[in-house]
């Protein structure tokens, strides 16, 4: 749901996730303090930049992987990692390809991982540490301990957050009852729903890494974060109209690629939002100049607080948001001004009002 970290890096960190294969072999090769060079593709590409070695073509198994790992070449395995086909090669990538490694281990992984886009593996036998590249992408595996101490700290930044998030979302919902609604209360939510986000993200990544082992830490983030990606969406439905779901990702987009200390000062997220042509449309008539343009008064559709009331139907709700007066606000809405629209009833036009008035609203 969250992860950055894009389809092909996460594909190859599942290939060397605690228990699988691959990841056992590589493992026996870091406790024997030997370094290794494994590449997974044998494809015409692969093998047009290998010279020397030998041909194997066999099963893979940690034990064959670590006892090849004892001559210095590199160990070339079929795409789906489940065969060995050769052992001890020499790779000549392109010397053109740029890399930011030093060591020739590691140089050359990179270097064939970015011109042929396939994963990497190098273990480095003086720092103890194996690192995946894939692409331009390259990630340094940690420790299970490390890494489940890391997401269990994460986990409960994540909860605290999520908490502050609640409050904010209270106090927006609060001002929506009241039609007091300020753009500033609609930017901290912003602000807030991106910081959590940010989070998740980092404690998926660790989940791919962490594969079996990360059973538990997958269970508490899914109830910590169940909703989340909808309810972000929802604030950005009600306060910036009919958007679409391009419109909407164009939003979330921006607030991550923020870097995380512009993120934390509001009015640089308040001005950045308003540099968006989506937002500039709906919020175009504030002063830019005007350095308390967070304090402006604004409107919402209505959309969140009406979820609320379980029972009301979804047809209700968008008839409401399609046919009430743009410009007004649905706190201000009168029964008889919601009878008035086709497909709403008196008891669900009661059931609104009472939901805008703070009360419990009576379908029955």
């Amino acid at each position: 749901m969250f992860s950055k970290t894009g389809p092909e890096i996460s594909s190859t960190l599942a290939l060397v996730s605690p228990g699988a294969p691959l990841r056992d072999g590589l493992d026996r090769i870091l406790q024997a303090r030997m370094g290794a060079l494994v590449v997974v593709g044998d494809s015409a590409d692969v093998l047009s930049i290998c010279t020397g070695g030998f041909l194997l073509d066999t099963e893979y198994s940690p034990q064959r992987l670590y006892e090849l790992a004892k001559m210095d070449g590199a160990i070339i395995l079929s795409g789906d990692a489940r065969r060995i086909a050769r052992a001890n090669v020499h790779l000549m990538p392109d010397p053109k390809v740029v890399t930011s490694e030093t060591g020739t281990r590691h140089r050359t992984a990179e270097r064939v991982a970015r011109s042929l886009s396939i994963p990497v593996l190098s273990v480095s036998e003086e720092q103890s540490v194996i690192t995946a590249y894939r692409g331009d992408k390259r990630h340094s595996l940690a420790s299970i301990g490390a890494l489940l101490s890391k997401s269990n700290q994460a986990l409960a930044t994540l909860e605290r957050y999520g908490q502050r998030l609640d409050e904010v979302l209270a106090r927006l919902d609060q001002s929506e009852y009241t039609n007091q609604v300020h753009f500033r209360d609609v930017v901290l939510v912003l602000q807030r729903y991106e910081m959590v986000r940010r989070i998740a993200e980092e404690i998926e990544t660790s989940l791919v890494e962490l594969g079996v082992d990360g059973r538990l830490v997958s269970l508490q983030l899914n109830e910590l974060s169940s909703g989340f990606e909808l309810n972000y969406r929802a604030v950005i439905e009600d306060y910036m109209g009919a958007c679409s779901t391009t419109e909407a990702d164009m939003v979330i987009e921006f607030l991550g690629s923020m870097e995380t200390d512009d993120l934390l000062i509001l009015e640089k997220v308040a001005k950045g939002l308003l540099g968006i042509s989506l937002c500039a449309k709906v919020w175009g008539n504030f002063d830019r100049r005007d350095h308390r343009l967070e304090e402006s008064q604004v409107s919402g559709r209505g959309m969140r607080v009406m979820a609320k009331a379980q029972e009301l139907p979804v047809s209700v709700r968008y008839a409401i948001l399609d046919g009430f007066p743009a410009g007004r606000s649905l706190a201000e809405a009168s029964v008889e001004d919601l009878v008035e629209i086709p497909g709403v009833s008196q008891i669900w036009a009661r059931a609104v009002v009472d939901i805008f008035a703070g009360e419990d609203p009576k379908v029955h």
